[in-house]
């Protein structure tokens, strides 16, 4: 039986709240701190463009001044994800841990690793350590997303 939309588009809010819990738990509280002084910002290699870039250069990113629309935004990203997993998670194994981990896998390499390598590494010069900690945060929050989306679309079978 084909999964509804409605439980789609609940697979997909449910991933996209769980990517932000998951994201205020790793990047706001221990990369950047609630007030500063996170270990992103602190670390005495991190670059200082970057540094300049989320505490000096205005505008200022939204997710520190106005969070709602980023916050939103990866409400909509994981509506997004949701639809995409119930397009491909039949080719593969059943099962929430099954399905949710490969698509965690799929997230994380397609939008978090090229991210990181576009950005981070590219743009602003971040040192390769702290990029592996930036990558152990989205690998958790690839995996929230995942595991959340694969549970919630999940029809037991009767």
């Amino acid at each position: 039986m084909k999964t509804t939309h409605t439980r789609t588009i609940l697979a997909g809010i449910a991933g996209g709240v769980s990517m932000n819990v998951v994201m205020l738990l790793t990047f706001r509280l221990l990369g950047f701190g609630w007030n500063g002084g996170g270990i992103l910002l602190e670390s005495p290699v991190q670059s200082e463009k970057l540094i300049a870039v989320w505490t000096q250069i205005e505008p200022i990113p939204l997710v520190v001044n106005a969070p709602a629309p980023i916050i939103a935004g990866i409400v909509i990203f994981g509506i997004v994800n949701a639809y995409v997993f119930r397009s491909i998670a039949s080719a593969w194994p059943p099962g929430i841990g099954s399905r949710g981990l490969r698509f965690s896998v799929l997230v994380f390499s397609m939008t978090f690793l090229f991210w990181e390598f576009f950005t981070p590494f590219n743009m602003f010069g971040e040192p390769l350590r702290l990029i592996s900690l930036e990558l152990v945060f989205w690998a958790c929050i690839a995996l929230a997303d995942g595991i959340v989306i694969a549970a919630v679309s999940h029809r037991r079978q009767t």
